[in-house]
């Protein structure tokens, strides 16, 4: 056998491409959870457009003209403890109410809703029964 034929890859060689593959790799783990955030992210909006939806409802299996002012309460959907506001004013058309409803997630048991944006919002205008 030659010299040549039986040379292998040297050490500096080695771990060029084990840096290479090192960066590569980093950079699928940080994409991998970004996605992990934006999807926890996606479920929390999600519930929180399920609350303000039942809100929705609630407000119009009543059958009767919403009162004006706030309300708000403390909802779980799906293990997750979520904060809604309700605000009930007066339209331009005197046959309609509009209705607000926005969505924060809460800490814990007795939880201030959080000053950030509103995971969910719901705007509708309910008309007089």
């Amino acid at each position: 056998m030659t010299k040549a034929a039986a040379r292998g890859f040297t050490l500096l060689e080695v771990l060029v491409a084990l840096a290479i593959l090192a960066v590569g790799l980093a950079a699928s783990i940080r994409a991998g959870g970004g996605a992990t955030r934006e999807s926890d992210e996606l479920r929390l909006r999600l519930l929180a457009a399920w609350t303000a939806e039942n809100c929705m409802a609630d407000l119009r299996a009543r059958q009767r003209w919403p009162e004006l002012g706030r309300r708000d309460g403390y909802v779980e959907q799906a293990g997750t403890r979520l904060h809604w506001q309700e605000e009930v004013s007066n339209s331009p058309n005197a046959l309609f109410r509009r209705v607000e409803i926005r969505v924060e997630s809460a800490a814990g048991a007795g939880a201030e809703p959080s000053p950030a944006a509103p995971l969910g919002h719901l705007l509708a205008y309910l008309p007089a029964v």
